[in-house]
């Protein structure tokens, strides 16, 4: 008997499997185009689904005995079908720029603040909501043959069993979502002018949606009785792959982009949160709540000046048998152990997210000299993005955080380096785990307690989430690192006038 998670993402999609004592038993990965033009970005969903059959049917012709699959989703990104889930355009994607005047009429018509106070989010039009009064007004003949509106995860879990069901966390990525009454907000739903019959029935994280239609059964290899779940947006699934599941600790998710998840033992201050433009979102357990911090580029970052500077240090590392990105790392300590490079780097290279949240801000790397070298410049990177990190923390405070560790995950987890940089710089411990894909994880803990084979997340959480090391903060680096951040955080009122 074996669970699954499968994580679909923007740009792939991926299933992993697990047995029943929560053991890893195997991954399938596979990646879809994005549609990027001047006035549109968007992702079709038919390939999106047809990524989707392919990992999972990689996946059972290795272990035909999967009994439950949990589907998590990157969120906002929604596409409006027929009544049998059929596409009836391309997906628009969260960075999309279309829906900027909408998600302005919108605010006119409530206020900004009154719609964060309904939907735990400040008015953006990254948001579904915006995207879709858009489609209403300029393409009314594809609204109108609408019969549902569906974001990642609800359109996989349809195609899956025929059941139109909504985790709450994921719903909340709409901005039409009440965070009160966990349900469609009809007074946003109103304001918008789109029809609350439009979308899926909202459920908590972790319900069970039904079997597999037979349809699905052929198309993935998935036996008929197979359960499949409605698990969550993937940062709340990656939270629970972390093994946090109180205030008391933190996520700090080390991907492609950084992000600090801060978790809520009950509704944290509405407009502090706005004030900072973090997102309330609801969490597994009944009551609870995350918020997400985060910067565009965490991991993107480090690769972008790996591929513009790290030339020489590639062939290098090659010839080492480790990466470029290790390389620079220990070219950098061997001259100046443990030691902040003095660099501000403002890593806004695709704009600024939390608590900016400012797409046209850039970035910035200020400090160079002829001395400079890749490894230099690499690390400046790094702490660029811790410092963005930190400055996320501080605007926090006063909101409810209690948090007094940090679980990390994702690729950046295994830089002892950064790790050590991060709990130096934060001044809190920080423990690295063992799994990249916390998500999946997090997916296959939810799905096991659903199927009944876990009492809890907790007790998932036992044999699935793995800790490698603890990185415990020095005060006198803190300190070093202090004395920069108090430049670094006027960098960006210094800056930003000037692009």
């Amino acid at each position: 008997m074996k669970i699954a998670g499968l994580d679909i993402g923007t740009t792939g999609c991926k299933c992993t499997v697990f047995d029943e004592q929560g053991n890893y038993l195997g991954k399938a990965y596979r990646d879809y185009p994005v549609i990027r033009s001047v006035g549109s970005h968007e992702i079709d969903v038919s390939v999106v689904m047809d990524g989707v059959y392919a990992v999972i049917r990689e996946m059972t012709a290795e272990f035909p005995d999967i009994t439950g699959l949990g589907v998590t989703s990157f969120g906002e990104t929604f596409v409006l079908t027929d009544g049998e889930g059929n596409p009836l355009h391309p997906a628009m994607l969260y960075t999309d720029p279309r829906g900027v005047e909408e998600c302005r009429e919108l605010t006119e018509r409530l206020g900004a603040k009154q719609i964060a106070r309904i939907t735990g989010l400040r008015p953006h039009e990254m948001y579904s909501i915006s995207k879709l009064m858009w489609m209403k007004k300029h393409q009314p003949e594809i609204y109108k043959a609408a019969r549902h509106v569906f974001l990642m995860e609800d359109y996989v879990v349809f195609h899956l069993t025929g059941k139109a069901q909504i985790d709450y966390s994921l719903a909340s990525r709409t901005m039409a979502f009440d965070i009160h009454t966990l349900d469609w907000s009809s007074q946003v739903l109103e304001a918008a002018g789109i029809e609350k019959e439009l979308f899926s029935v909202c459920v908590p994280a972790g319900s069970m949606a039904g079997t597999v239609l037979p349809a699905a059964v052929v198309n993935t290899g998935l036996p008929k009785q197979t359960q499949i779940v409605s698990v969550s947006h993937d940062q709340v699934a990656a939270a629970v792959g972390a093994g946090a599941f109180d205030g008391s600790a933190a996520v700090d998710g080390a991907g492609t982009v950084q992000c600090l998840t801060p978790i809520y033992d009950e509704m944290p201050d509405i407009d502090q949160m706005y004030e900072g433009c973090f997102s309330v979102v609801p969490y597994v357990f009944p009551g609870t709540y995350v918020a997400y911090a985060f910067s565009y580029t965490g991991g993107a970052l480090m690769q972008w000046c790996v591929e513009t500077f790290a030339g020489e240090a590639k062939g290098k590392a090659r010839e080492q048998g480790i990466t470029a990105n290790e390389l620079l790392e220990r070219e950098y300590q061997e001259r100046n152990p443990d030691g902040p490079s003095g660099m501000l780097v403002l890593p806004h290279f695709a704009g600024a997210a939390t608590p900016y949240m400012d797409i046209g801000s850039k970035g910035v790397i200020l400090g160079l000299t002829t001395a400079s070298t890749a490894a230099d410049i690499y690390r400046g990177c790094m702490e660029g993005v811790v410092y963005e990190m930190y400055l996320n923390y501080q605007s926090l405070a006063g909101s409810g955080i209690r948090f007094e560790k940090l679980h990390a995950t994702g690729g950046g987890a295994h830089s002892a380096v950064w790790m050590q940089m991060k709990a130096d710089v934060l001044n809190l411990p920080i423990t690295a785990l063992k799994t990249v894909d916390a998500g999946t994880v997090g997916s296959a803990m939810l799905t096991g307690v659903a199927a009944g084979l876990f009492r809890n997340p907790e007790e998932a959480a036992e044999v699935m989430v793995e800790e490698m090391v603890t990185y415990k903060p020095r005060q006198q680096v803190h300190e070093k690192y202090m004395q920069i951040y108090e430049r670094y955080r006027k960098l960006y009122d210094a800056v930003r006038p000037l692009m």
